[in-house]
């Protein structure tokens, strides 16, 4: 029987105030282990960082609890099972938890899911196989009522969700067009992801303008993912019933004070607009039918994917500051 191992880990060292700064995290060490009857140790080989953990930073009320002070963070990650008592996971197999921001951890086996390396790279169930590519299916499918052959307009279309939204509303046979910044994640977009048309909103001059000349016939299905002028943009060009999936609104997780709302939110009144906000676990039922249609999409093809990873947990801080420059291309990860 092993005893404890020295776990690095990064906590929360103080709550940012707009954009997040090095010095809002730490770096401890952490005695973790030996276990116990029913427990295993498991090494971390991977891990994410994404958005909504800035939320979790405020201590503020929400769906989920707030991170704590002076305590490691959590966050999406994939390990590997190096000692066992429990008999569900043997020593060897790989796990996916929401244990990220350090190398070791103990559990009893709640909470954790069972994952298979043969079917993908274990870092794809942080991806399109995990919680963004979910995100991607409810929220376009469910939330957005998608239907075969519509018109979508999907804004940052190159990070880890809206690259997934792009490639399942081709899939459905739909008229895509993504909004992202620099010619590189563009080219991307239209050469990898089938997008129809892309708008690089770093170089159009009026992002308005440039949603309408993409869409001369409107916008059934706009899936947010920034906020701002991307929202007026869509409101501008929504068709009658159209449906807006607000999955996020990057552009104002680090603001200091409220933004005011979009100047032409009437629009939703006259052209009889649904919009919704969505979490992802609220969807969790989904998760076999999703599963099961984005194993077939990669499988053929249809469903590609882009990461950016850092290597380090000391580098973990760094990553999800990228987050919010738009350093990170698809999915944005740490190898530990």
């Amino acid at each position: 029987m092993a005893g404890a191992v020295k776990s690095k880990e990064i906590r929360l060292a103080a709550r940012p105030d707009g954009m997040p700064k090095q010095s809002d995290f730490e770096m401890g060490m952490a005695d973790v282990g030996p276990i116990g009857d029913g427990q295993i140790l498991v090494r971390n080989l991977w891990m994410s960082v994404d958005p909504y953990m800035r939320g979790r930073m405020m201590e503020v009320e929400s769906y989920i609890p707030p991170f704590e002070i002076g305590k490691a963070l959590e966050g999406g990650a994939v390990g590997e099972v190096v000692e066992s008592r429990n008999s569900s996971f043997p020593e060897g197999s790989h796990v996916n938890s929401m244990m990220g921001w350090r190398e070791h951890f103990v559990s009893d086996g709640a909470g954790l899911q069972a994952v298979d390396g043969n079917i993908a790279p274990l870092e794809d169930f942080l991806g399109t196989l995990g919680m963004p590519g979910l995100t991607a299916y409810a929220g376009l499918l469910r939330v957005g009522e998608l239907k075969d052959g519509e018109n979508v307009f999907v804004s940052a279309a190159a990070g880890a969700v809206g690259s997934v939204v792009c490639q399942i509303a081709k899939a459905k046979g739909c008229y895509v067009v993504g909004s992202a910044g620099g010619s590189e994640k563009c080219a991307w977009l239209r050469d990898e992801a089938g997008a129809d048309r892309v708008i690089d909103y770093k170089a159009v001059g009026d992002l308005n303008a440039a949603v309408g000349e993409a869409f001369p016939k409107g916008i059934d299905v706009y899936f947010e993912n920034v906020g701002g002028a991307h929202l007026e943009a869509a409101l501008y060009h929504m068709r009658p019933m159209g449906r807006i999936a607000l999955c996020g609104m990057i552009s104002q997780y680090n603001n200091r004070a409220p933004e005011p709302g979009p100047s032409n939110l009437i629009l939703a009144v006259g052209r009889s607009l649904k919009m919704q906000g969505f979490i992802v676990l609220q969807h969790s039922d989904m998760l076999p039918d999703f599963m099961r249609d984005m194993g077939g999409w990669i499988r053929d093809g249809k469903v590609k994917s882009r990461k950016t990873v850092l290597e380090g947990i000391e580098n973990a801080p760094r990553a999800f500051m990228n987050l919010f420059t738009g350093a990170n291309f698809g999915k944005m990860l740490v190898k530990l």
